[in-house]
Parts: C-alpha cells; sequence; structure tokens
C-alpha cells in the first residue's frame, strides 16, 4: 500500500478508487463509498470531486435499497439521490485494475498472517481476486481447528475495505472438509480444480 499511495497521493484514494474498478456498473451514495472505504465523510467528498476531475468516476441519479439501523433494528429503505459510478469508458480501467490489484493483493505470507489468530489453521487456499482470477467461484478457503468464525469474519472485512471489492470465502473445521473431500464435494472441486495458490497445508491435500 505504501507504493501505491505514493503514487496515487493517499490511502483513502487508493481504497475509493478500488471499490469502484471492483463494482463496475454499482451506482454509491456518497456515505455508501465512505463506510464501503472506511474513510471519513469529508476525506470521501474530498477524493469524490477529484476522480470526477478525472473523468474516472460520474454522477448519476439513482434510487437504491439502502439498510437503515434504527438502535438495534436494520431495516431497508428506498433512499433517491445523486450517486456516482465507475465510468467504463475510462480508457485506462484494465492497467488500473491490474495495478492496483498486482501492488498490494497477494497470495502470499502477508496473506497468510492476517489469519494467524483465526484458530489453528490447517489448510489456506487463495484463488480468485488474489490470482487475478476474476471468474473464480471462492476467493479464499480457510480450514482448521477451533476457528474463530467471528474474527475469520472481521478479517475478511479488513481485507475487503482494503481492496474494495466483496470477498467470496468458505471456512471449514479439519473433519467437515475431509468428509467434503472424500464426497467430491463440488464447492471443493471449484476451488482445488481451477488456479489456485495453497499458502497453507499441513492436510496433504492432494
Amino acid at each position: 500500500m505504501e507504493t501505491l499511495t505514493a503514487l496515487f497521493g493517499s490511502e483513502s484514494k487508493v481504497r475509493i478508487i478500488r471499490l469502484f474498478l471492483f463494482s463496475q456498473g454499482v451506482p454509491f451514495f456518497t456515505k455508501e463509498v465512505a463506510d464501503r472505504s472506511r474513510c471519513s465523510i469529508g476525506t470521501t467528498k474530498r477524493e469524490l470531486n477529484i476522480l470526477l476531475k478525472s473523468d474516472l468516476i460520474r454522477k448519476r441519479k439513482i434510487t437504491k435499497e439502502v439498510q437503515v439501523r434504527h438502535g438495534k433494528n436494520i431495516t431497508p429503505k428506498k433512499v433517491k439521490g445523486v450517486g456516482f459510478i465507475l465510468n467504463d469508458k475510462f480508457p485506462y480501467l484494465n492497467p488500473l485494475k491490474t495495478l492496483l490489484t498486482v501492488a498490494s493483493i497477494q497470495a502470499d505470507e502477508s496473506l497468510t498472517k492476517c489469519f494467524a489468530s483465526a484458530g489453528r489453521i490447517k489448510y489456506l487456499v487463495a484463488a480468485g481476486v488474489f490470482i487475478q482470477n476474476w471468474d473464480s467461484r471462492v476467493d479464499l478457503l480457510v480450514v482448521g481447528e477451533e476457528l474463530n468464525l467471528l474474527k475469520i469474519e472481521s478479517i475478511i472485512k479488513s481485507i475487503e475495505a482494503e481492496i474494495g471489492k466483496e470477498i467470496s470465502y468458505s471456512a471449514f473445521d479439519t473433519e467437515d472438509f475431509q468428509y467434503r473431500m472424500g464426497i467430491h464435494d463440488r464447492l471443493v472441486r471449484d476451488i482445488l480444480d481451477y488456479p489456485h495458490v495453497t499458502l497453507i497445508d499441513k492436510l496433504n491435500v492432494v
């Protein structure tokens, strides 16, 4: 991220650009951009204005359903207003997408360390966005014992905020995973039969 921050001026800008790049065709209100990229409203407005001037994004009147919190309750509500959407005619779209992915979303030891506190990880596989395979069904497969699912979800949310894209993942305890392997479970095979990177393998998975 340090290299990208130096190139693009701020970590916030990188996160916001990623959000739009990986949400092609999806419009966002300002508050949604701020929430998804974990930036303040002020910073988000400033960065959106810069991206508008660059023509990477465009304004659009939109109506969409958003989640509204009332105390402990969350209810859907239709909201109308001015939003922002990626300009899919931007001439450098694909090179920019590749740069922002390859530069900091790598299937390497840094990704492995993210899950060190999530339980006793026995098997960790990265695919999809982590290897720039955009058609993959699952981005991460986590297998282990005493897995802390809330911790895993928190880790995933942090990664999503970093890269601006929802992460598709599956987490199994070791016994469940081995059973699924034995019956050639479709989900597991869809991960292992296609391009992926094995980061941890204490189960000798073939």
